[in-house]
């Protein structure tokens, strides 16, 4: 059994061809026209193989090859569904076929897009191969289901360095997503320059090392996930998580309030974008934000606005698609602004309703929850939590009545901020594992994940723009706690999205067992779950 994540969907052996033996040397040779498909490839390799990679242009005559070729001959047909992350009217041919033999492994496809993705199955194949193994000859086809892969993390309330985000990026790419979320603003921090409000980054940029992307960063950034066929989609969080704006332009006014709630909890009252010096300050925010981004999305929150009236809200939302459209961007938002109206155009990221919240519904309960009880949690908490996301439970519903798509990162299995659960959890890694990840939720294993099905929502496919998980950042102090909580979750992740369904557990569990080494090699931290063979 081969250990590529995703699984290909056609395998078959090719009998009597013999087999590739890993240890190489191996050398990569590509059409001209995909030269730098192929230096990004032998970059992504390089950890691994050091000198068995041999450098372009290599004189040796002898090892093996990885080979890249647009040649459609052996590659499936596509029958992607979703929204092309790149704004193309119709998703990129990623539908690729590759061939393992005697002298090396070819990749196929139609497209560099398609290219690539077989060079990532390439290089789970050979790195999950010990260096003195051998890789059984074989042939694989293969394409996505859905066209949207992502992962969104949070550098709001955890900064992640450029560099960092670049081992994301590569990781992601390992694994055939294709698009990374950036939530750049919250409460916690706002992480991106915008030279024409240079008070929103200016504090930070005195007091010590930049805690945020400069113009030229993130172009950077943009860049180099484009050689890996990822779009970058930043997220502005408006109205709400607007304290790090506030901070920054504390004279603009609160948005009208429901009598009585600031009596009751706290709150960071949102934006009122019926304001006209408030209007204009999120116009120049999105203004220079849509300017800098190089892909067609722009993402504007819209979720959690604790603290505003309906119809405020109501403006808000339809201010903020508004900009966005106008500004030549498509708008992404949370799943409650489709409270404002759902329409052909929109893209709601479905992410929770009170059922997946998991909230108790009795003191008792409660009390059985030492989780839920360590952080505070009361009854009259669950209640108002219940009452707040209530209309959550609709969300879905108007957004199909107004012929929208759906981006499903369900609380529920695919939030990667959630903890390990106890019963999984190796002894060396109890005191990471009791830190990291979002007090309020369940602790799950790694089996959790893996089992998420996109139809268990029964939102129908051509309705669904794609599949993200999420990373937010509470808990996080580091690089290393981040990928903690990614792996082992991520890979069941990008195999569901990937194929539209989830992997049989029993025969996945050994193949994500397999990619330990892999991780190791680039330096990655992951979570030793019990629930999974390591070798």
């Amino acid at each position: 059994m081969n250990a590529v994540i995703p699984s290909p969907t056609e395998q078959a052996a090719q009998g009597g061809a013999g087999s590739l033996a890993a240890a190489g040397p191996w050398r990569i040779r590509a059409d001209r026209s995909l030269r730098e498909v192929a230096d990004t490839v032998r970059v992504l390799l390089a950890p691994h193989l050091g000198m068995r990679l041999l450098p372009e242009g290599d004189p040796q005559d002898h090892g093996s090859e990885i080979v890249l070729t647009l040649d459609a001959p052996g590659v499936p047909p596509g029958g992607t569904v979703g929204v092309a992350p790149t704004g193309t009217p119709e998703p990129a041919d990623e539908a690729y076929s590759l061939t393992v033999g005697a002298d090396g492994i070819t990749c196929r496809s139609r497209t560099p897009e398609g290219v690539f993705r077989a060079a990532t199955s390439a290089a789970q194949l050979l790195l999950t191969t010990p260096p003195d193994g051998t890789i059984e000859a074989l042939q694989l086809r293969d394409a996505p289901h859905y066209a949207w892969r992502g992962l969104m993390i949070d550098p709001a309330r955890s900064f992640i360095t450029p560099d960092e985000v670049r081992r994301v990026i590569d990781l992601a790419a390992l694994y055939k997503l294709n698009v990374l979320h950036l939530h750049l603003t919250d409460n916690e921090g706002w992480r991106i320059e915008v030279p024409s409000l240079p008070a929103l980054t200016a504090g930070r940029a005195a007091s010590g090392p930049a805690a945020f992307y400069s113009v030229d960063e993130y172009r950077d950034l943009q860049s180099y996930a484009a050689r890996h066929f990822i779009t970058i989609v930043p997220e502005i969080d408006l109205p709400g998580h607007c304290a790090a704006l506030r901070a920054a332009l504390p004279d603009l006014p609160p948005a009208p309030a429901p009598e009585g709630l600031a009596d009751r909890f706290p709150f960071v009252p949102p934006l009122d974008l019926a304001d006209a010096a408030t209007h204009t300050a999120v116009s120049a925010v999105l203004a220079d934000v849509c300017s800098l981004t190089d892909g067609p999305f722009v993402h504007i929150g819209c979720d959690e606005a604790v603290g505003i009236m309906e119809d405020a809200f109501h403006v808000a939302v339809d201010e903020l698609r508004s900009i966005t459209e106008k500004l030549g961007k498509r708008p992404v938002a949370w799943q409650e602004s489709s409270r404002a109206g759902a329409g052909p155009q929109d893209i709601a990221q479905f992410w929770v309703d009170v059922p997946m919240m998991d909230l108790s519904g009795s003191a008792e309960e409660l009390a059985a929850r030492p989780e839920l009880t360590a952080s505070g949690m009361t009854m009259e908490i669950v209640a108002a939590l219940k009452s707040f996301f209530g209309p959550s439970d609709h969300d879905v519903e108007r957004v199909l009545a107004g012929g929208g798509r759906l981006l499903l990162s369900p609380q529920s299995h695919l939030y990667l901020d959630r903890r390990y659960a106890p019963e999984v959890t190796p002894p060396g890694q109890a005191e990471v594992a009791a830190r990291l990840g979002f007090p309020h939720y369940r602790p799950r294993d790694v089996r959790h994940t893996a089992s998420w099905d996109p139809a268990s929502h029964g939102i129908p496919d051509e309705s669904v723009a794609g599949v993200e998980a999420t990373l937010f950042g509470e808990t996080l102090r580091g690089i290393d706690d981040l990928t903690t909580l990614l792996l082992p979750r991520l890979g069941s992740v990008a195999e569901t999205a990937w194929s539209g369904r989830p992997p049989l557990w029993a025969e996945y569990r050994e193949r994500i067992a397999r990619h330990a080494p892999l991780w190791r090699d680039r330096g990655l931290v992951h979570f030793a779950a019990d629930d999974v063979p390591w070798a």
